[in-house]
């Protein structure tokens, strides 16, 4: 006996081929259709099960209804159904509802389907949302089926309701969760074969930024961030397309494939050449994609949260004892922390008057002022600095001072840097950095994207007993030392070196500076590969290390300073396993300052 499901998964996946040319064409149509298909199969096999069973189904009490990616219209060629027979527990009870729902349930089974299924009444649903922060999610998008509409429509407004009385107890499980996520699936951007629904900027931000915004604590982001959405569900459907089933991680057998189907691939290349780029651009594809959504979703969940704290009319002392002299509110308190910069509500803001078009050097006195004390950028303010009027030739003396403290900041600069490239702002300081920014390495041991990595290392550069001209090239070269990691490039480092000359030339750096940090930059290999390559104890290899760095004990020390912080930021992501030996193991550690120490003695030979 055939029903309305059968074939469905083969109809749906039809409706999802790509061109004749292999690319994927019209993603969100795509995607209005197959959830158009399914929607509609699944009302005819509603119409057969109340046809099916030896009773009276009431056209009243009782309802199918869709959530998910099905009732936000996001059906993927091979998304599971998610689906609910709401019922008011009175139009079919016991084996009847059983036997119903079972009429529903085993036909979409043997039609090969992916099945997310549960039967409840309207207080068992309230219940479980009150209780379950994903169900609760899943439950403000809701789309009827079949049956009684007004039934499935009740139901999701009290869920709403409640949703929205709830969130500000509830904003914290939130945020704990996308913790939780990020703990262990890591960020999209910089993992290699990323699950692009659970991972940091993946689909589920997606669906907690629209709770948040559902909540009425803060509105999300539209515009860039809905295009962004688009192109991931456009890969995600690639991903069912390559794997041919339901499945959300980018594996790397995947990965040529999904390029191809999204049209990054250059047919004019050898084939071996074609795939290795296209996988090149599909992940800085992804990278792009994950800092917006993980962006958007950090600046809605800020908004929110200062909408708990803020909603309330702050009233002076002299209002509070004479209730009667109005309720005005205070005038907003900002604490100037350098020239244009100020701090609003712990959130570093523009200073009141100042016009960010007509200040290019605003952007670094903002990132400086944010990272030496641990705060965001407010999210207006980030907009506006868009609008500075940056000349990546225009450096002073105040310029590079702040940028060296920008960069000086530990841990602070990852989170801060992050906030400033997503408006573009370090491809405006450096032309350079947009040949790498997004970009995967070509090394399976880093867990980065290669600009990511740079921030990385640079972040635990300390300062140690270095004077400020020896901390500054320490830092650049931290920041730099993959620069040159371009395609068809051979030579990283030597690639690197010239360009890291080229950028701190054209910023003015001292010369003593520019050439200690290229210097570094040049060989920021070196150490590491003397101490897997070359016995630690021959005197003859620390004669060769240390003509690598002219013989000079401090530059030894920066190398090795800058060995480790390279070193430290390799190993394993989420879910991934590398092979041989990475990072700054205790082995590895051994190895490199037993080189050290050879080269030290070299040059104190020498003396």
């Amino acid at each position: 006996m055939t029903t309305a499901v059968d074939g469905l998964k083969e109809r749906m996946l039809a409706l999802s081929a790509p061109d004749g040319d292999g690319v994927l064409r019209g993603g969100a149509g795509k995607r209005v259709e197959r959830t158009a298909l399914a929607m509609d199969a699944l009302a005819r096999l509603w119409d057969e099960a109340c046809a099916a069973v030896p009773f009276d189904v009431p056209s009243h009490g009782i309802g199918l209804a869709a959530v998910g990616s099905l009732a936000r219209g996001q059906l993927g060629p091979c998304s599971d159904l998610d689906l609910v027979l709401i019922h008011d527990g009175r139009a079919l009870t016991g084996a009847r509802l059983n036997e119903f729902a079972n009429r529903l349930w085993y036909p979409l089974w043997d039609a090969g389907l992916d099945l997310d299924h549960s039967v409840r009444t309207r207080a068992q649903c309230e219940s479980v949302t009150d209780a379950d922060l994903p169900a609760a999610m899943g439950w403000l998008d809701v789309r009827p089926v079949a049956g009684d509409a007004a039934l499935i429509g009740g139901t999701a407004v009290s869920i709403l309701e409640r949703w929205r009385k709830a969130a500000r107890k509830r904003l914290p499980e939130l945020l704990d969760s996308a913790k939780a996520r990020l703990e262990r699936f890591g960020r999209m951007p910089y993992v290699n074969q990323p699950d692009v629904k659970e991972s940091r900027g993946g689909l589920r931000d997606v669906v907690l930024t629209a709770a948040l915004s559902a909540s009425w604590l803060a509105d999300r982001p539209h515009g860039r961030y809905d295009a962004a959405v688009e192109r991931l569900l456009d890969v995600r459907d690639c991903i069912h397309l390559a794997a041919h089933r339901d499945t959300n991680l980018l594996l790397a057998p995947y990965q040529a494939p999904v390029a191809a189907m999204l049209g990054l691939a250059d047919p004019t290349l050898p084939e071996d050449e074609r795939a290795a780029n296209s996988i090149d651009d599909l992940l800085t594809l992804l990278a792009r994609l994950g800092r917006a959504i993980a962006f958007s979703l950090d600046a809605t969940a800020a908004r929110a949260e200062h909408t708990l704290v803020h909603e309330q009319p702050r009233f002076s002392f002299f209002q509070i004892m004479h209730p009667r002299a109005g309720g005005k509110r205070e005038a907003p308190k900002f604490e100037l922390l350098a020239p244009g910069v100020a701090l609003h509500e712990q959130e570093v803001v523009l200073a009141p008057g100042v016009d960010a078009s007509k200040d290019g050097g605003l952007p670094l006195r903002v990132a400086a002022a944010a990272a030496e004390r641990g705060l965001p950028i407010n999210t207006s303010t980030l907009a506006n600095l868009a609008k500075s009027p940056i000349r990546y030739t225009d450096w002073d003396d105040g310029s590079r001072a702040d940028f060296i403290r920008l960069l000086a900041s530990g841990d602070r600069l990852l989170g801060v840097w992050e906030e400033i490239d997503f408006v573009g702002i370090p491809n405006r300081w450096m032309p350079e950095w947009a040949a790498i920014r997004n970009r995967p390495s070509a090394s399976a041991a880093h867990r980065y994207t290669i600009d990511r990595h740079m921030i990385a290392v640079t972040s635990q550069l300390e300062r140690g007993s270095y004077d400020d001209g020896h901390y500054a090239a320490l830092l650049l070269a931290g920041l730099l030392h993959d620069i040159g990691k371009r395609p068809r490039v051979a030579d990283h480092a030597r690639e690197g070196g010239r360009h890291a000359r080229a950028v701190l030339e054209r910023m003015g750096f001292a010369g003593p500076i520019v050439h200690m940090a290229t210097l570094l930059v040049r060989e920021h290999l070196s150490l590491s590969e003397f101490s897997t390559s070359r016995n630690p104890n021959d005197p003859k290899a620390g004669e060769e290390l240390a003509a690598r760095v002219e013989g000079d004990p401090t530059l030894l020390d920066m190398l090795f300073d800058l060995t480790k912080a390279d070193m430290s930021s390799l190993g394993a992501t989420s879910g991934e396993r590398i092979s041989g030996q990475v990072g700054w193991s205790r082995w590895s550690a051994q190895l490199v300052t037993a080189m050290a120490a050879n080269a030290h003695a070299a040059i104190v030979g020498r003396g």
